[in-house]
């Protein structure tokens, strides 16, 4: 169990990035979803212990995070948002140059670990190719690689899926789903697809604080009569969104769908929608704009 208590953190230029932020993870893939500039990212760091909190606590299985960083980093695999290599290395001597890093002191046990892991994440026939060289969705396999180094109890990944194409997407998220049985891992974006396929528990960060929490289909059920569908024309929008409570639009056709959210029909025209976990995310985020 990973619990967070109250997290605090200010940049020096005086951006809160998070304000009071608490939440328990049990075991099990949890989504963390939220816009750019959030802080998801300021909070997966702070998990990671590479950046500390003004106030607040971590905790997970007995560790202080905040007063004892090292034994934290000792069960904790971290794919970050973005991650730099060498460019002439190899994965496969890349790999072992990252468990060397991660304690595998004896040979034949670093031989054996980096060839599982490259198994695992289907990188191995191209162990020999320099990971500089690599697509998007093999560098994000890889970086799952270097994160599982070590069989960590706690696994971090921020923004994974962002860039790839769906072929990728597909795979890596897979990938995810196999890790995430027995371990926690905090699956950090901004693309509600990937929680609404993986997550059975989530929570939403807005201006850094946690704005809602819970498992996505207890989420979206609470929203359901209260989603309204309708096309129209690009010029009626603007009216529309004066009228009522517009939380999410999209192109079809040339034509321009909206989602309202109402409690009965908002008017002629408009059709009751099912709620997915995109209405809740953008109604969430509606409702904490309009209480800033």
């Amino acid at each position: 169990m990973l619990t967070i208590h109250d997290l605090s953190y200010l940049y020096p230029n005086g951006t809160r990035a998070l304000d009071g932020v608490s939440l328990d993870l049990p075991a099990g893939m949890f989504g963390l979803l939220g816009p750019n500039g959030a802080g998801k990212s300021t909070l997966m760091r702070c998990i990671a212990t590479l950046q500390t909190p003004q106030s607040g606590s971590i905790r997970f299985d007995g560790i202080d995070a905040l007063a004892d960083p090292q034994a934290l980093r000792r069960v904790l695999g971290y794919l970050p948002q973005d991650f730099g290599v060498y460019p002439r290395v190899s994965a496969l001597d890349m790999l072992d140059h990252l468990a060397v890093l991660k304690g595998y002191a004896a040979r034949g046990e670093r031989r054996d670990a980096v060839e599982r892991l490259l198994r695992q994440v289907n990188l191995w026939e191209v162990r020999r190719k320099a990971v500089a060289g690599f697509s998007g969705g093999m560098r994000q396999r890889f970086g799952i690689a270097q994160a599982l180094l070590g069989d960590p109890r706690l696994i971090i990944v921020d923004e994974p899926t962002a860039g790839l194409d769906p072929e990728e997407r597909n795979r890596f998220l897979n990938l995810l789903a196999e890790i995430g049985q027995n371990v926690v891992v905090i699956l950090s974006t901004h693309i509600v697809e990937d929680v609404a396929e993986l997550c059975p528990r989530m929570a939403i960060l807005a201006g850094g604080r946690i704005v809602a929490d819970g498992a996505p289909a207890d989420l979206t059920d609470a929203l359901q009569g209260r989603v309204w569908r309708k096309v129209i024309a690009k010029e009626e929008l603007e009216p529309l969104r004066a009228a009522t409570q517009v939380i999410a639009t999209r192109l079809s056709g040339g034509r321009t769908v909206v989602h309202v959210l109402a409690d009965a029909s908002p008017g002629e025209g408009f059709t009751p929608a099912t709620a997915g976990l995109e209405d809740v995310y953008f109604a969430t985020l509606a409702a904490q704009r309009r209480a800033a």
